[in-house]
């Protein structure tokens, strides 16, 4: 990636636009304000706030490469969950292929940071993007594109784009199988075929692989993704009989979120020898943050001990603004704030005015306004005990979240903590 890029994000002001951050550092620059090394909870934050924490992030990272490696699959991280560049030099860092990313801007933001592989995980008919990716193609000789392809009147798109873009190098490209009810993608080998033979026919693209994402399937469990996964294998040693990847540099087969990609170990694993070099590729996303919802129950490092850890790296700080009747508790973060769309979030720990920490254990959130949560006792804790003591107004509530993708995306500009509270850097993200 490029070092100027990132350095620049350390010149850029800090004022209103980043929620959270403390309003006597309104107009120095992000590096400033890092080099203070606040403590979060004295250095003048406001609340709501969102924080990474720092040890978290570092053994996620460590963790999945770990796990790649082992497997022999090359590990292109899902760079659509965070858009934080400076989190994609981390993953680059540890050993990454590169980034995988779904829309057009989230490439442009890429190519910003001076990414120079990117797996595009969508089939890209945009004739003004398709003519911006030719010219990176053509500037920078570097820089390789890799993206989906699912259907004969995309790939007669994209030609007839690339052609009038004139460019000397052709779009990589990869069938992108499906299933019946899931997402995009071919539906079945005939159709694979169809879009292959159409991409032949082309001189601006070129055919290099298949892939799909198994997290999408209808009613998906181990039995139906190790099934698909098959199928995906299959097709691409039946494509590689037929000689469709006789130009290919090597072939790519890629899989993989953050919920099977033990299932897509397993099974890449079992792929038999090609013609051309074989590149496995898992594209993984939400593990850098992992969470305290959707992914804590369906990380497959739950399903295989030994192979590794993941550690949730969320904590949003809200603070008890009301305590309108008994039993209930207004914290100053909702809907604008937090992820729902998988869980609503999970009541942590209680930070009082003296900086005592308690446990949050028994109170949940009940539901969420547009800038409110509503905390309550947990009408199913466990009945032996004291009963759950509610915060108070002033109180700090740290809450655990669900679903990284929809966390990243409300926050421009999130606190890196370190266990000791020293905020070490921040993380800027571009939605």
């Amino acid at each position: 990636m490029s070092t100027a890029a990132l350095d620049q994000l350390a010149d850029e002001i800090v004022d209103h636009r980043f929620k959270g951050l403390p309003p006597d550092a309104a107009g120095s620059t992000v590096g400033r304000l890092r080099a203070q090394r606040r403590d979060l909870y004295t250095g003048g934050f406001t609340t709501p706030v969102l924080t990474l924490s720092a040890e978290a992030v570092d053994h996620n990272v460590r963790s999945l490469d770990r796990f790649a490696a082992r497997h022999g699959l090359a590990l292109a991280p899902h760079g659509k969950t965070s858009m934080a560049p400076q989190l994609f030099q981390r993953q680059l860092d540890a050993g990454a292929w590169g980034i995988t990313l779904a829309v057009p801007h989230q490439v442009r933001v890429a190519r910003a940071f001076g990414v120079r592989r990117v797996f595009l995980a969508n089939e890209l008919v945009d004739t003004a993007a398709l003519t911006w990716l030719a010219g990176e193609l053509e500037e920078d000789a570097e820089f390789r594109c890799v993206c989906y392809v699912d259907s004969v009147r995309g790939v007669e798109l994209m030609d007839e784009t690339l052609r009038a873009a004139g460019g000397a190098r052709p779009v990589e490209v990869v069938v992108e199988l499906g299933a019946p009810g899931a997402r995009a993608g071919v539906r079945d080998a005939r159709q694979a075929a169809a879009v292959a033979d159409a991409v032949a026919d082309t001189e601006s693209l070129l055919l290099v692989g298949v892939g799909g994402y198994e997290g999408e399937l209808p009613d998906a469990d181990g039995d139906t993704v190790r099934e698909w996964l098959n199928a995906l294998c299959s097709l691409a040693v039946e494509f590689d009989k037929a000689g469709r990847f006789a130009d290919a540099p090597e072939i790519i087969v890629s899989a993989g979120g953050s919920a099977w990609f033990d299932a897509v170990a397993e099974v890449f694993e079992e792929l038999p020898d090609l013609s051309r070099p074989v590149c496995k590729m898992l594209r993984s996303g939400a593990y850098i943050s992992h969470d305290d919802g959707r992914y804590r129950a369906a990380t497959p490092f739950r399903r295989v001990p030994g192979e590794g850890s993941l550690l949730p790296a969320f904590r949003l700080w809200t603070q008890v603004v009301s305590r309108p009747e008994p039993g209930l508790a207004l914290v100053n973060a909702g809907k604008r704030d937090v992820s729902y769309d998988l869980g609503r979030p999970e009541v942590q720990i209680v930070r009082d005015a003296r900086g005592t920490v308690r446990s949050g254990t028994g109170l949940l959130v009940s539901r969420l306004a547009d800038q409110h949560a509503f905390v309550v006792p947990d009408p199913d804790a466990a009945p032996e005990g004291p009963a759950p003591r509610l915060p108070e107004v002033g109180d700090w509530v740290g809450l655990g979240l669900s679903h990284p993708c929809t966390v990243f995306e409300k926050w421009p500009l999130i606190p890196l903590v370190a266990g000791d509270g020293t905020v070490t850097d921040y993380i800027r993200t571009f939605f």
